[in-house]
């Protein structure tokens, strides 16, 4: 049996669903740009999202943003340069409820953010983020489930919360880290790929720290944190082994670096 497609989930449906050229063009066969297709449009060329954030925001990998993102563009070409009429109508996707009930699609987790969390800072505010699971660094970044904030004025820490990713993973944690406005962020194993994105979007990072999420940042305003500026993915060379520890969390699948993969 052929494998079921995954419904993509979209969190904004277009008010406006037609479009008609000037004159007697209207009348020819119109292009059909599906839902899923327009939430891409949206998100990649209207909220400047990289292709990896849109695919976890849409539930769907980030080949498949690329071929969505790559047909929609070719339809929209058609659309300017044949003059045809433009319908927005049909595709296989789910719109996102926002529900309390109901896990939020990144688009409606990142609004609750803003809504939520206090993301405005003071002029000397330093906000510092760590991977978080019960009171420990937790040492996957990319599948962590929380974050603990800590707001730091003069050196001391004044103000401190947990804020869940809601399943946000990936690439997406970095939006989320930027969204809540943090400046340096304490983990322990993060790949190549998000030590880049954290480096683009300005965050210092200390990875591959252990231990205590607060004495790690106690140590960190004290400049006394013990961790690895050389974090890395070096397990991956691994893969397919049958002796990997790794087996068990799908490591082949998110950036994890530098950490004791059988924990």
């Amino acid at each position: 049996m052929p494998r079921p497609k995954k419904r993509r989930c979209v969190c904004h449906f277009p008010e406006t669903t037609a479009f008609s050229p000037a004159g007697g063009a209207r009348r020819r066969a119109p292009i059909v740009l599906t839902v899923e297709e327009y939430e891409v449009i949206r998100l990649l060329d209207r909220e400047g999202l990289s292709q990896e954030e849109c695919g976890a925001q849409m539930g769907v990998a980030r080949t498949t943003v690329q071929q969505v993102y790559a047909d929609a563009r070719k339809k929209l070409a058609d659309f300017l340069v044949d003059g045809r009429p433009l319908r927005i109508e049909g595709g296989d996707y789910q719109l996102c409820s926002g529900d309390a009930g109901q896990r939020p699609c990144g688009g409606c987790f990142k609004r609750e953010l803003f809504q939520n969390y206090e993301l405005r800072k003071g002029e000397h505010i330093m906000r510092i983020a760590v991977t978080y699971e019960n009171g420990q660094i937790f040492q996957h970044f990319g599948h962590t489930r929380q974050f603990k904030l800590y707001d730091v004025e003069e050196g001391k820490v004044v103000s401190s919360r947990v804020v869940d990713t809601n399943g946000s993973g990936h690439g997406a944690l970095v939006g989320v880290l930027t969204a809540l406005g943090v400046d340096a962020l304490i983990c322990g194993g993060i790949g190549g790929g998000a030590q880049m994105a954290l480096a683009g979007a300005g965050i210092r990072l200390y990875g591959g720290a252990q231990g205590s999420a607060d004495a790690a940042v106690e140590a960190l305003l004290a400049g006394s944190l013990d961790f690895d500026p050389d974090v890395h993915c070096g397990h991956h060379d691994h893969h397919g082994e049958g002796d990997h520890p790794c087996g068990d969390h799908g490591c082949g699948e998110h950036d994890c670096g530098g950490h004791p993969c059988g924990h």
